[in-house]
């Protein structure tokens, strides 16, 4: 048994000790001093891969180094120190390193690959795709390539290339599990969740003991709207890995979909212990709370959540829900002013605010917020019928005319929007422009007949009345 053998009798990267590897880093490291590279090249060159491997980059740099010393011309030694200057981030230095061993051996696939990570971290992506379609050249049927080309379109957000690559790296091995994942990953992200099912049920057949991967699943059926199966799928998760806080989070969310309140506020809490800085999980116990109908736990949540991040749109739009919902108008009032000032777009803040304003009797201040809330989103029927309303509250006839023509823009079909166009009508005088608006009304919906007799009791016994209740019998 030769030097090397006695050291690496079995596969060097099943050694797993860390004494062991610095016992063969200290060994290298004094075989070098004593000028015995060349006699023991292939042990040193194995002890370089278990410093890349064990992440021990300043010893295997030195090594590494010391070999290229002496054998400046030896390819594998300048590839070896690009990986350790890639691992450390030295990208521009590493990527010197692959060109110098590339110069030496032009046609090393595993070079190419890394000269690629090097180059697509430079920002060099057209460079790294180049090193990647030069290693196909050399080996069109290397499953790795592939991988890492479908990474580098990936990356860039061109899923579909991405996919047609990473499909080739399991079509030549069907049992590339990483390559099963980043599939998955990409299928989701342009919404072909059921081939990303497919995807991960792969990964998860090589990889059972993947948190990630139960995880990744979960998000798909909660996508998907399947709340059951999401839950078993985060409760895997945990259970190989108890402390990950975001399926603790999304088993909570889970539980909050399926109306089992309790369950998903428990789960919260359970993430928040993990990660107490993180604001969403914060909010998302507050919406809890109100569900529970402890709005007053729910007002210190949203705070909490605030606390941690004071530009928090939703958790100030939350909160202001809940001050006034336990009477507390000018806090919500505060609330709501905050929020709008924290987005360009506030709608929903608008519409509250409007909301607030009404109910405090405030009728000009709450068509101000209407009108603002409608030009955020003209479409926004709800923020229209209510300014029709309030422009008939104040008097507003016209106003109110032309905002019940925008709610009917937006549903054509609305009986109430045609029943208020009609009474102003008729408080214009545009007596047939009321019956035209009425006729329609009953006709959409012929419950509004007995809406109209109670409010217009006068009305009911006339024959015109009499002739619109025949016509829309």
């Amino acid at each position: 048994m030769n030097f090397a053998d006695e050291f690496f009798d079995d596969e060097y990267d099943s050694i797993s000790d860390e004494e062991e590897i610095k016992s063969k880093i200290k060994l290298s490291k004094e075989l070098i001093e004593k000028g015995e590279i060349f006699s023991n090249i292939e042990f040193i060159e194995d002890v370089v891969q278990l410093c890349m491997e064990y992440d021990f980059v300043d010893d295997g740099l030195e090594i590494v180094e010391s070999l290229i010393q002496i054998a400046p011309y030896n390819s594998d030694a300048w590839q070896f120190k690009g990986i350790l200057l890639n691992n450390i981030f030295e990208f521009e230095k590493a990527n010197y390193c692959f060109e110098k061993s590339l110069s030496l051996n032009p046609t090393d696939v595993e070079t190419l690959i890394n000269k690629s990570i090097a180059e697509d971290n430079l920002g060099l992506f057209d460079e790294a795709v180049a090193s990647l379609k030069k290693a196909l050249q050399i080996e069109p049927y290397n499953e790795e390539t592939y991988y890492n080309l479908g990474l580098l379109y990936e990356k860039k957000e061109k899923f579909l290339e991405a996919i047609n690559n990473f499909k080739k790296a399991v079509g030549i091995d069907p049992n590339y599990s990483e390559a099963w994942y980043e599939l998955g990953f990409c299928h989701e992200n342009i919404g072909n969740l059921s081939e990303a099912l497919a995807c991960y049920d792969k990964f998860l057949e090589i990889e059972p003991n993947s948190f990630t991967g139960w995880y990744n699943k979960g998000i798909v059926f909660i996508r998907l709207n399947e709340y059951e199966n999401a839950l078993n799928c985060f409760e895997l998760s945990i259970a190989l890995k108890d402390d990950f806080a975001s399926s603790w989070f999304n088993l909570g969310y889970a539980y909050f979909k399926l109306n089992r309140f309790d369950e998903a506020l428990s789960a919260y809490k359970t993430a928040h212990e993990i990660d107490p800085y993180d604001e969403t999980i914060m909010f998302n116990i507050a919406q809890t709370y109100e569900e529970l109908g402890n709005i007053h736990q729910a007002i210190k949540s949203y705070s909490q959540a605030i606390k941690l991040d004071s530009e928090y749109y939703e958790a100030y739009l939350g909160r202001g829900y809940c001050y006034d919902a336990v009477g507390k108008y000018q806090l919500a009032l505060k609330d709501f002013n905050k929020a709008i000032a924290l987005t360009a777009n506030p709608e929903d803040a608008w519409f509250a605010k409007a909301d607030l304003e009404y109910s405090l009797g405030n009728l000009n201040e709450s068509i101000k917020s209407y009108s603002k809330a409608v030009e955020l989103n003209h479409d926004n029927f709800n923020a229209w019928y209510k300014l029709a309303e309030t422009y008939i509250e104040v008097g507003n006839w016209l106003n109110a005319l032309e905002a019940f023509d925008q709610c009917l823009r937006i549903k054509p079909t609305h009986a109430n929007s045609y029943y208020g166009k009609a009474k102003i009508n008729f408080l214009l005088s545009r007596t047939q422009d009321a019956i035209d608006c009425l006729r329609t009304a009953f006709k959409l919906d012929p419950n509004i007949k007995n809406e109209f007799a109670r409010e217009y009791p006068d009305v009911k016994t006339s024959k015109l009345f009499i002739k619109l209740i025949e016509e829309n019998k």
